[in-house]
């Protein structure tokens, strides 16, 4: 058998791992199995703060080393316990917020508070996709009071793409701008991806960026391409990120990875089981 080119294989979840119902199918499961059975890792990199990723984690029996919050955070799923945090400067980002707002007008905010349990504190107008749990305020004050990760924007008439563009273009200066999803426009570190933490993480494993294969379908997902050693656009994911790909794979609800993750198996000599999809 020989052995598989790429020993971590790096999956964001949502519009990538996971199908639209919060689910991972059967053979994508089977073949993330075979792939670790075969010498590989799986490293989960999302978007997610870990309070909205530990309960996916569990669920999928998932005992390794996450990446979640943007790279803000590593996680070790297995002992429930966070090994490294990034927080947003708070003065900083209430300055980057200003910028922004004197150019579009005012946004609908929402914040997530650092830590293994942080919440995420949304004001009335901010539209929470998909419906995750998290806190009401009822003055902005509120959500400056304690450590965070990241600010959450989203404007009522611009679309997602427009207002990261501006967000860029008037505090890119200052913080990170990224666009994880429908909706999901995020303020973050200065200079923190989603490859800083998988980097963080790849380097705990004892691997490095040539070793690693990476799949995704958002522009967060962009710095983990240019990261690893090969980076997978699902069919769903947004067309910069299917230009930036080395490949596209079917959608996150056609098994995609696992079409991937098989074909290498094959050719390695150590196919997997391959159950119809569920």
């Amino acid at each position: 058998m020989n052995a598989l080119p790429f020993r971590l294989i790096a999956t964001d979840l949502d519009g990538t791992l996971l199908r639209e119902d919060g689910t991972v199918s059967g053979r994508t499961r089977d073949a993330l199995d075979a792939a670790c059975a075969a010498g590989a890792l799986h490293v989960v990199v999302t978007g997610r703060a870990v309070p909205w990723s530990r309960g996916v984690l569990d669920d999928l029996g998932y005992r390794g080393l996450a990446v979640c919050g943007q790279g803000a955070q590593v996680y070790h799923a297995g002992e429930h316990r966070l090994l490294t945090s990034v927080t947003l400067d708070r003065r900083t980002a209430a300055l980057a917020l200003a910028k922004v707002e004197a150019e579009v007008g005012r946004l609908a905010l929402a914040a997530n508070r650092d830590g293994v349990d942080g919440e995420v504190l949304i004001d009335r107008a901010y539209r929470l996709h998909p419906p995750l749990p998290a806190r009401y305020v009822e003055h902005r004050d509120e959500l400056w009071e304690a450590p965070l990760n990241k600010i959450y924007i989203q404007h009522p008439t611009l679309d997602d793409d427009e207002l990261a563009d501006t967000a860029r273009a008037v505090a890119g200066d200052l913080v990170g701008v990224t666009m994880a999803g429908r909706g999901i426009v995020e303020l973050l570190p200065l200079g923190l991806t989603k490859a800083t933490g998988l980097s963080l993480a790849a380097r705990r494993l004892g691997l490095g960026r040539a070793d690693a294969i990476a799949f995704g379908d958002m522009p967060n997902d962009l710095p983990m391409f240019a990261w690893a050693g090969h980076g997978v656009a699902m069919a769903n994911a947004h067309p910069e990120v299917r230009a930036a790909a080395d490949e596209v794979t079917a959608s996150n609800q056609d098994d995609g990875i696992a079409l991937v993750l098989e074909r290498l198996l094959d050719a390695a000599g150590a196919p997997p089981d391959r159950p119809q999809p569920v």
